[in-house]
């Protein structure tokens, strides 16, 4: 018996380690993704089984579940889109300077379209637990879960984006209908970029090979005299 404990334990302890290197690799594809819930799912079964003796310690990690869940079966509200805005543009701001990885999708390594899923994502959590609201952690497992290319922003995947009605270049195009966090997608949807405001920029631009901000009118960045769509994420569309 005590040995099976042990290797129980040590499968926790592997299944912990995969999980951890997981979180050092900057693509999260669904094949990854499985494999990280599976390794989550592996060191709780392995954990409740090892300690199950213990009557305390078996209660606590049988309510871990029930812990996670509830703040996805939290009321959904309306959802403030000013105090939204504002995390989604501090955390794109908080990736400047990031490496450029094609598929990345964090602070290790990052895409034209994973910056701004991941900025939106990490907004939405953040404002989930700040509100107890939970349409905005139902939101951020949709997020997470469905990748987006930047030609699916464009095209509105799952209802993710809406379209506006200002297009042609950054270099030249009118900036009055666009607002903090709109997103241009160039066309062919190869490359995808996020307005801050006044001018400015950021994208994770692959010839760089960096996140940078940079200003739309007089930057010389080939990017900027590429045609391109207009979008807006769809939470910030909803009359308010």
């Amino acid at each position: 018996m005590f040995r099976v404990r042990n290797q129980i334990l040590m499968g926790s302890l592997g299944a912990l380690a995969l999980v951890v290197v997981l979180q050092l690799h900057p693509v999260n594809s669904t094949s990854l993704k499985l494999i990280n819930l599976g390794g989550i799912l592996a060191i709780w079964v392995g954990l409740t089984i090892f300690f199950w003796s213990r009557k305390k310690l078996r209660i606590a990690f049988l309510m871990i579940p029930v812990l996670v869940a509830i703040p996805f079966v939290l009321p959904g509200r309306t959802i403030d889109q000013e105090k939204l805005r504002q995390d989604y543009l501090k955390r794109l701001s908080e990736f400047e300077g990031t490496k450029y990885i094609w598929g990345g999708e964090n602070s290790l390594g990052i895409d034209c379209s994973g910056l701004p899923r991941r900025a939106y994502r990490d907004a939405l959590l953040q404002y989930g637990f700040r509100s107890a609201n939970g349409r905005a952690f139902r939101s951020w497992l949709e997020q997470w879960w469905y990748d987006a290319s930047a030609r699916a922003l464009g095209e509105g995947y799952r209802d993710n984006t809406v379209s506006l009605e200002v297009t042609g270049t950054i270099r030249e195009m009118d900036y009055e209908g666009l607002e903090p966090g709109d997103l241009a997608v160039t066309s062919g949807g190869a490359h995808i970029l996020v307005y801050l405001g006044e001018g400015q920029w950021i994208q994770a631009d692959p010839g760089l090979g960096k996140v940078a901000t940079l200003d739309g009118r007089t930057a010389q960045n080939v990017w900027f005299g590429i045609p391109v769509t207009t979008h807006r994420w769809m939470v910030f569309s909803e009359v308010r």
